[in-house]
């Protein structure tokens, strides 16, 4: 599938970075009971010193956890972003992305909406995937209209 989200007025972190699956799982690893705001430096500094999964899945875990302290939970997240990280090289996931290490329903959500364009049977409960599953639904119906004419 050729998919590529349009751009929405909410500026989510996954619209930039919807073309690497790993990063869209790391991102929501980050943000996940952290405000963007807080989350989105750390990520790309992680992202930065390991920027894809094979080198992240051999991090320095007390190295990582230094990094990403200011965030909270940072062993578990840690722990997480390490484990899911050796899943997505290991793992057949792409069925199925919550047997990776650390990914559930939100982090599977944004997988679907962003990297597969399967929006329309996501049913997502975090307040920014339905913020921009409606703007999909109001840009596509828009588009639709524009071609009605």
């Amino acid at each position: 599938m050729n998919w590529t989200p349009p751009k929405s007025p909410y500026t989510l972190l996954q619209e930039q970075i919807y073309d690497d699956p790993w990063k869209v799982f790391v991102c929501c690893i980050f943000c996940n009971l952290t405000r963007r705001l807080t989350a989105e430096p750390i990520f790309w500094q992680v992202i930065k010193r390991w920027p894809n999964a094979h080198s992240l899945s051999k991090a320095n875990i007390n190295d990582l956890i230094e990094m990403i302290k200011d965030l909270g939970l940072s062993q578990r997240r840690a722990k997480a972003l390490i484990k899911m990280s050796d899943d997505y090289i290991n793992k057949d996931w792409k069925a199925d992305p919550t047997q990776l290490y650390g990914v559930g329903k939100y982090a599977s959500d944004a997988y679907r909406i962003f990297c597969r364009g399967d929006w329309r049977d996501v049913e997502p409960k975090d307040g920014a995937l339905v913020n921009y599953r409606n703007y999909l639904k109001e840009f596509y119906d828009a588009e639709e209209n524009k071609k009605a004419c």
